[in-house]
């Protein structure tokens, strides 16, 4: 009896696995469009086809009309007439954490820099960066909270300050822009007559500055 029940397991195991066999399996396919008939095929009405465009050749004879860069009357060539005593300086949220890691003063390492007044500026943007940064940059927003720093109001939305900072050197070209971020630096090197300045050897140096004005050569 129980050989014959072990053989009948055996039958009805083997018919399962022959169904399985038998059955091709079935792969959803994802993301398969319908295929769409042009809207100039011949199969649709007339009325409700599409008709082909005409292609106007062009007079050589013709004026050709170009379209110029406006550029801002303050630049004479890549020397920015604007820039002068006092300077405004647009401050990075990297800038004032790294001024704090090399012990930097903000305000007198940018007059030790240009020898002149240097009123720095941050938007509403870098405030609302070191905010989000939470309480171990506490020293930073409180130096950003500074009464010598001039806040600048932010109309857009969002809160990157990267661009921020872009839209308004190229609105605006009285400003110095105080970065160590290598990606807005490429990004501001693109805008004529707008200086950066950064730290390096524990010191504020001016990149892109025009000599007249007391910048130290390095």
């Amino acid at each position: 009896d129980d050989v014959a029940q072990w053989r009948s397991l055996d039958d009805v195991i083997g018919s399962h696995e022959q169904a399985d066999m038998g059955k091709a399996k079935k792969t959803r396919k994802y993301a398969t469009m319908k295929r769409m008939i042009s809207l100039r095929d011949a199969r649709i009405n007339e009325k409700d086809r599409a008709k082909p465009q005409k292609t106007i050749k062009e007079d050589p004879s013709a004026l050709k009309v170009k379209e110029v860069t406006k550029y801002p009357s303050c630049l004479f060539f890549q020397y920015n007439t604007q820039l002068g005593p006092p300077y405004y300086i647009l401050v990075d949220t990297n800038f004032i954490n790294f001024s704090i890691k090399t012990k930097l003063d903000i305000v007198q390492s940018m007059m030790d820099c240009l020898y002149a007044k240097c009123v720095p500026c941050i938007t509403d943007c870098v405030m609302a960066e070191i905010e989000k940064l939470g309480r171990k940059y506490r020293v930073a927003l409180r130096i950003a909270k500074d009464p010598r720093f001039e806040r600048l109001p932010c109309t857009h939305k969002g809160t990157y300050a990267d661009d921020c900072l872009v839209q308004r050197v190229i609105q605006h070209k009285c400003y110095i822009v105080a970065t160590v971020d290598r990606d807005l630096k490429r990004r501001i090197r693109k805008i004529p007559g707008v200086p950066i300045m950064y730290i390096s050897n524990h010191r504020y140096n001016i990149e892109r500055m025009p000599d007249d004005y007391g910048a130290p050569r390095l």
